[in-house]
């Protein structure tokens, strides 16, 4: 019998199961991509819930993202936070990954469990592009989270002067 039968321990596969998330944080896409070849599964969550696909779209690594994309990650799932990934690409103000998450599939309006949408992410941290993006694809700037926030809400909270501006000259 070979050495390649033997199952690994708990404390192995813990740890095999770190270096996978460590390879999504990095954006090592080439790696992701073999080891979904292999069987890994798209979805798999850390202690967080952070999947795999959440990792790589909060870090920046787009062609990660791509890669778990097509080995049909949900774009949907939220972590333990109830944060999707869109949400975290916004956060961070990155338009390639999100325009990939949405090529992916991710819903545009898709919020948070308080009702946060990508949307109001973007105008909170001032990402005007962002903003006109998800707005092109269909984001509602009069969107209101479960304390009645809107995204223009949001953006004066937070001081976000270009987004504020923007928003009230879009919205008249």
């Amino acid at each position: 019998m070979s050495d390649k039968s033997r199952q690994m321990t708990p404390e192995e596969a813990a740890e095999f199961a770190e270096q996978v998330f460590n390879k999504a944080r990095e954006g090592d896409a080439a790696m992701m991509a073999a080891l979904l070849t292999k069987g890994l599964p798209p979805n798999l969550r850390n202690h967080k819930g952070d999947t795999l696909l959440m990792l790589a779209a909060y870090h920046g690594h787009v062609d990660t993202v791509k890669v778990l994309l097509e080995h049909k990650a949900d774009p949907e799932i939220r972590n333990d936070n109830g944060q999707s990934p869109i949400a975290g690409a916004a956060f961070k103000g990155d338009l390639a990954v999100i325009k990939a998450l949405v090529d992916g599939g991710a819903q545009v309006e898709g919020s948070s469990f308080d009702g946060r949408t990508a949307l109001m992410m973007a105008a909170m941290f001032n990402r005007v592009e962002v903003v006109d993006y998800l707005i092109s694809k269909g984001a509602d700037p009069k969107a209101r989270d479960a304390n009645g926030i809107t995204a223009l809400d949001a953006a004066k909270t937070m001081g976000a002067s270009d987004a504020v501006a923007h928003l009230e000259k879009l919205l008249g």
